[in-house]
């Protein structure tokens, strides 16, 4: 007869095989839906970018025969196809999880460009031209390239500041009076686009990082 001696190791390590086996498998399973998970999303943006491609030909074309839409539809499905192959169908390259919160932001941002549309205009007809051409120094708290780059740019569209470096999460900003680098200091623009910007877990998103060059 076997002691208990003899038996315990076995059994702990059969218990230890199987606890194991029961975790790689468990592992493999999630492995597998994030996959699968990532393979819809992956088909969802390639459909949603052949939509907004064809909306976008159709409004630019202004014809709509059968050859001419026939073309239409193979021109956007090989641009998607290109797309595709050259792997930049992602969070960056297509971001329509911003297109919600777009819809908020960018009445904002037009809003900001018509006032200091008629604030620039106002400095360049007065007899005085009171203009203070300075550059500052702003700290940008999103946390995506892209979210970098939609405020860098966001700035730039806006009269009076033009973005002109960004390291990591200082971006220099030159500014053509006083009221446009005050208006800049107070934060508010970036406010809006940080929260514009997604941070869904899901997403393999690089950290932002200083480019070290213009925005146009």
């Amino acid at each position: 007869m076997r002691s208990n001696y003899d038996e315990t190791p076995r059994a702990d390590a059969w218990r230890g095989a199987s606890g194991g086996a029961y975790s790689e498998a468990r592992n493999g399973a999630r492995r597998e839906r994030r996959q699968r998970g990532e393979a819809s999303l992956r088909v969802f943006r390639a459909v949603s970018l052949f939509v907004v491609l064809a909306a976008v030909w159709l409004l630019w074309s202004g014809h709509y025969t059968g050859l001419l839409l026939t073309l239409g539809a193979l021109s956007c499905a090989l641009v998607v196809y290109i797309a595709h192959r050259m792997d930049v169908i992602d969070h960056e390259g297509h971001p329509i999880h911003l297109t919600v919160r777009a819809v908020f932001f960018w009445p904002w941002l037009l809003k900001e460009i018509i006032k200091a549309n008629f604030d620039i205009a106002r400095v360049i007809v007065s007899r005085k031209m009171p203009i203070n051409p300075t550059v500052i120094q702003v700290k940008a708290t999103q946390e995506t390239e892209l979210g970098q780059v939609v405020y860098a740019n966001s700035i730039t569209l806006t009269p009076g500041t033009v973005t002109i470096d960004i390291d990591k999460d200082i971006m220099s900003v030159h500014a053509l009076t006083l009221g446009a680098a005050e208006g800049l200091k107070s934060g508010e623009m970036d406010r809006r686009v940080t929260n514009m910007e997604d941070h869904p877990a899901r997403h393999h998103r690089p950290p932002a990082r200083g480019t070290g060059g213009p925005q146009e």
